[in-house]
C-alpha cells in the first residue's frame, strides 16, 4: 500500500539567545489509511510535528526535511497557492479547544460550509444540506437548529463535535487531530474518540492522534510514536504498548493512575535513566 505520507529526518528549530534551538529532532515515519498516535509529554515536539506537515509555523521558526510528501505534494517546496489547494481540503487538523478555533461571531452552520464553499463549487442548497448531513454524522441532534448558533451558545463537547464537522467536511485524505478532548469532560472524550473513529473508517482516512495520554491513544490507535524532546524514542504496535520494554515508555506507563489503584505514591519519571 502506497503511503499517504511520507517523513524523513524532519526538523523545527526556533531562534534563541544562544542560537537555533531544535523542538523536533530529525524523526521519521510514513503514514497510510491507518490511524497513528503521536504521545508523549507536554514540550515533547508532538504538535510542531503536526503543524509542520500543514505548514503552520511561520518565520522565525524553521521547517527541515529530506523528505515531506503528501501524496504527489512536496510539502515544502510547494507554493502557498498550493499549500491552501491542500489545507482545509485534503488534510484538516482539529485543534485542542474549540473555544479559540472557532470564530465567535459567525454562525456554526456558516463556519462548517467554509470548507465546501472555499474548496468546491457547490449550489447553496447542496452545502446547506452536506452542511446538516455532516452535523447528523458528529451526533448532533436537531442540525437545523444548531446552524443558526454562534460558538458561546453551545457546550465545550458540542463545540468539538462542530470543529470535527469542519474539518471533515471537505473529506479530506488526512485528519491531524492535536489533543481532540483534551478540553472535554471524560465521558464526552469517549463519544468524540469514537465520533472520530467511525468517520476515519468509513471514509478510509489517514489519522494522527496526537496526545499525552498513551492508554486512549492506544485504544483508537494502531501504531504508536513516543516523543521525548524532540525524538521519537519507541515505536510500536498499539496492542503492544503495554508490552514495550523501552524505559521511557515504562516510564510513562507506570506514572499513570488506575481506576484500581493501590500504589500510595505515582511514580515519577526518573529523567537521569531515560537517556534516549
Amino acid at each position: 500500500m502506497k503511503p499517504i505520507l511520507e517523513v524523513e529526518n524532519l526538523r523545527v528549530s526556533f531562534p534563541a539567545p544562544r542560537g537555533r534551538v531544535e523542538v523536533v529532532k530529525g524523526i521519521n515515519f510514513s503514514l497510510g489509511a491507518e490511524r497513528l498516535g503521536i504521545v508523549g509529554e507536554s514540550g515533547s515536539g508532538k504538535s510542531m510535528t503536526g503543524r509542520s506537515i500543514l505548514r503552520l509555523i511561520q518565520r522565525p521558526g524553521r521547517v527541515t526535511a529530506d523528505r515531506l510528501q503528501f501524496e504527489e505534494v512536496d510539502i515544502l517546496s510547494a507554493s502557498d497557492r498550493q499549500m491552501r489547494a491542500v489545507r482545509g481540503a485534503r488534510i484538516s487538523m482539529v485543534m485542542q479547544d474549540p473555544k479559540f478555533s472557532l470564530n465567535p461571531v459567525i454562525t456554526i452552520g456558516d463556519q462548517i460550509a467554509e470548507g465546501l464553499v472555499a474548496h468546491r463549487r457547490l449550489p447553496r442548497a447542496q452545502v446547506k444540506e452536506k452542511t446538516l448531513e455532516m452535523l447528523r454524522a458528529v451526533r448532533i441532534a436537531d442540525p437545523e437548529k444548531v446552524v443558526k448558533l454562534y460558538p458561546h451558545q453551545v457546550s465545550g463537547g458540542m463545540g468539538q463535535r462542530v470543529m470535527i464537522a469542519m474539518m471533515l467536511i471537505p473529506e479530506p485524505t488526512l485528519l491531524i487531530a492535536d489533543e481532540p478532548t483534551s478540553a472535554l469532560d471524560v465521558s464526552v472524550q469517549a463519544q468524540v474518540l469514537d465520533i472520530i473513529d467511525e468517520l476515519i473508517r468509513r471514509n478510509n482516512m489517514g489519522l494522527i492522534l496526537i496526545s499525552h495520554d498513551l492508554l486512549l491513544v492506544s485504544a483508537y490507535c494502531d501504531r504508536i510514536l513516543v516523543m521525548r524532546n524532540g525524538e521519537v524514542v519507541d515505536e510500536c504496535a498499539a496492542r503492544d504498548l503495554a508490552a514495550s520494554t523501552h524505559p521511557y515508555t515504562r516510564g510513562l506507563l507506570a506514572a499513570m493512575p488506575h481506576l484500581n489503584e493501590t500504589r500510595d505514591e505515582l511514580p515519577m519519571l526518573d529523567r537521569r535513566s531515560q537517556a534516549t
